[in-house]
């Protein structure tokens, strides 16, 4: 059987990258998907393309940093499902700059989407399931940046560090109703917000010398770790940052 059928998964950020990805292999393994966005045009046109292979998807427009958005993005949900079993906070942005050059609008850009919006989709989404009692899981997308510290990145560093902070005092918080609260610590992966740093030669073959399997890592890599830690095949595991790297912090 496979691991998700018959249940729900709402994956924000699901348009592009590591959110299209998991989108992906939720469906392939039962679940019904819906893809909510910022870019409801690139989410519709995925949720077709996992239609047509024969799951089921929906897309919804969504901008994480409204309340009133993201709770319209569950009734959304539940009126064609009545229950959501799984939420992955996916949706983000990374800026890069220097800390003395970061504008107030850029850092506040930065902590509403990639912090507030993770805060705001796992409340409203997990008071419904403490109501209904569902056993929920929900998978936030931290960072190797949320546990290490890269330089030009201060606004990043910054919220990916309140993502996995944020993940442990839910994973508390949320224990009693026996949902389970989890976070994935990619390092490099090759999706659209790194493309820039990746087209630079010098600075990709510098770059992967700190990463011991020499390489950047696939979206599909990040998606198969988020589908574990939503799945009931880590139903011991709770307030845990599941590294994705090759490595690079173990150097």
């Amino acid at each position: 059987m496979r691991r998700f059928e018959q249940q729900v998964a709402i994956i924000t950020g699901g348009a592009h990258g590591i959110g299209r990805a998991t989108a992906w292999r939720l469906a392939s393994e039962g679940a019904a998907v819906i893809l909510a966005d910022l870019d409801y045009q690139e989410a519709d046109r995925e949720a077709r393309e996992i239609s047509k292979a024969g799951h089921r998807a929906t897309a919804t427009e969504v901008d994480v940093t409204s309340r009133a958005q993201v709770e319209a993005m569950l009734a959304f949900t539940l009126e064609r499902y009545d229950h959501v079993d799984v939420l992955c906070n996916i949706a983000g942005i990374a800026l890069s700059e220097s800390f003395l050059d970061i504008t107030d609008e850029r850092w506040q850009k930065s902590l509403d989407i990639n912090l507030t919006g993770v805060f705001l989709c796992s409340q409203v989404v997990a008071r419904h399931m403490a109501e209904t009692r569902i056993e929920g899981r929900i998978v936030n997308l931290a960072s190797t940046n949320g546990l290490v510290a890269e330089a030009e990145l201060a606004a990043y560093n910054a919220s990916k560090f309140g993502v996995v902070g944020l993940t442990m005092t839910m994973a508390i918080d949320l224990a009693p109703y026996k949902i389970r609260v989890n976070s994935v610590c990619p390092g490099l992966i090759k999706t659209r917000l790194t493309a820039a740093s990746r087209s630079d030669p010098a600075w990709t073959a510098e770059y992967l010398k700190k990463i011991p399997l020499g390489r950047f890592g696939e979206p599909e890599e990040v998606a198969a770790a988020v589908a574990y830690l939503a799945s009931t095949d880590s139903g011991f595991i709770t307030g845990h940052q599941l590294v994705i790297d090759g490595g690079q912090l173990t150097f």
